[in-house]
């Protein structure tokens, strides 16, 4: 797996002055970190690949990373950003998109997931990118989220990454690593408690060490009953996949001259149908989410909400008879409904090379539950989540302030205001505040909207599953989600 790691500061270090930047660093004053009591609101935000650089020059040619002028470059750096390009963040953009989130959002989110990149790239070969210019990177980002998210007591949990693991190591890094993922999957399980699992590079054959993307695959599905779902980052592409059990035992093939989008269409195409309840087993959802930096497409972030129903009745039941009869109901569950194993009896496990390797020697059950949150929609499932984006990047300058905008939601129109029978309207949870929404939006009544083309009732595993297997047979919605993923842009 390959590493991506950061050092969370929480303004405890000053930032080193770089080499004559001409914008103004992301900042924030020191403050003493108190515990502010919150309201929950079933809303977290991911943001991801923020990659400030404090050499970007507006007007200066994309050839040069957008650091120096160029009279024949027809489409110069803009003031707040190259949009569909391979320039990276002016300080003005990243400062802009927290401010916005600072503004907009801070009130309506509970915590943050916070999933890399914080430097420049390193493309640039006048201007080399040193390593202590990536520690004070890291750290002005992180000092920014402390400013704008830990002093309002919202938690932010930034992105660890590993690498290695072949299983004949058990010293290997990326094995100590995903032993101790292991065990805090074990201890959670035990509480019955959910998790999301976040990190950097999203796990895959391609991107993964093969020993270690096999054995974290193992582990997401062995504990399918208490992983929410998995978030990452570093492709700059919005998209979903599936860790699939069929990885694990051997009998998947992969094709290396496919693009991306052609290997989620043809990987969606082999889920098996009709769907049954034992064919969710098998499964796991890995989302990917596009980034703050417009390279090479656009700004962007995400906000997912989760089901907090019955959160406050559940609280104030714990140690009650209902909070144990709950409990009790949950541990008969998975004592009775789970326990097989999975090891692989492929012939391919018989021969020397792959004799050895951790796909042969997985022989834990798997916790697999129908009625888990990351299965059936229920207290903590993930419920959808809205894309915003900023199309007219390219338009705004020193007159003009740039504005981030709804690109699509995952809910269906339906779900965007109360019932009309509901009898409490004014405490309904909105999914999306409706100050934040498009004007159009914000009242009850619309029928369709360009801004809900999934209708997804749910993030939870058969959900992911059914609208895989929609993306295959509709073509109108595979365009529609193509368009997406590349935010209106070239499929790199």
């Amino acid at each position: 797996m390959r590493t991506r790691s950061l050092i969370f500061t929480l303004g405890l270090c000053c930032i080193t002055s770089l080499a004559s930047p001409t914008q103004i660093v992301l900042g924030s004053s020191l403050v003493e970190l108190q515990p502010v009591p919150r309201k929950l609101h079933g809303r977290f935000l991911h943001i991801t690949d923020i990659h400030p650089d404090p050499f970007y020059e507006p007007g200066a040619s994309r050839a040069s990373a957008c650091h120096r002028s160029n009279l024949k470059d027809k489409r110069p750096a803009g003031y707040y950003g190259a949009p569909y390009g391979s320039c990276d963040s002016p300080f003005r953009l990243t400062n802009f998109t927290l401010d916005f989130l600072d503004e907009h959002w801070t009130s309506e989110i509970d915590f943050v997931i916070w999933t890399g990149d914080n430097a420049r790239h390193d493309n640039d070969h006048d201007i080399p990118r040193p390593l202590d210019e990536i520690y004070d990177l890291n750290r002005a980002v992180a000092k920014k989220m402390e400013h704008v998210f830990l002093r309002k007591g919202i938690p932010v949990v930034p992105s660890l990454g590993v690498g290695g693991c072949r299983y004949a190591d058990p010293k290997d890094p990326g094995n100590i690593h995903l032993d101790w993922l292991e065990e805090q999957l074990e201890a959670f399980r035990s509480r019955q408690m959910q998790v999301w699992i976040t990190g950097h590079v999203p796990p895959s054959e391609k991107m993964y060490f093969p020993e270690c993307y096999y054995r974290f695959a193992e582990l997401n599905l062995r504990f399918q009953d208490t992983i929410l779902g998995n978030l990452y980052g570093h492709l700059n592409v919005d998209h979903f996949s599936f860790l699939d059990a069929d990885e694990i035992d051997m009998s998947m093939k992969t094709s290396s001259s496919r693009t991306l989008f052609q290997t989620l269409i043809s990987e969606f195409s082999e889920i098996p149908e009709p769907l049954e309840d034992t064919h969710y087993d098998n499964y796991a959802v890995v989302n990917t989410n596009a980034a703050v930096v417009p390279n090479p497409y656009i700004p962007s972030f995400r906000i997912f909400t989760y089901n907090t129903t019955g959160l406050s009745g559940f609280v104030k039941d714990i140690g009650s008879g209902p909070y144990l009869q709950t409990m009790k109901a949950t541990q008969r569950r998975r004592a009775s409904n789970h326990g097989q194993v999975r090891t692989s009896k492929k012939p391919k496990c018989e021969r020397k090379k792959s004799r050895n390797t951790w796909r042969c020697h997985f022989d834990k059950p798997w916790h697999s539950d129908s009625e888990s949150p990351s299965r059936h929609n229920s207290l903590w499932s993930p419920l959808g989540f809205a894309q915003f984006y900023m199309p007219r990047l390219a338009e705004f300058d020193q007159t003009h302030d740039p504005e981030f905008e709804l690109e699509y939601m995952t809910f269906p129109l339906s779900k965007l205001h109360p019932d009309e029978e509901a009898h409490n309207i004014t405490n309904h949870q909105y999914v999306i505040p409706l100050q934040l929404l498009p004007e159009e939006l914000r009242q009850p009544g619309a029928v369709e909207s360009e801004y809900t083309p999934y209708e997804l009732n749910d993030l939870t595993i058969p959900s992911w599953l059914d609208f895989a297997t929609r993306l295959t047979k509709n073509k109108e919605l595979r365009s529609r989600f193509k368009k997406f993923m590349y935010m209106g842009g070239v499929e790199e």
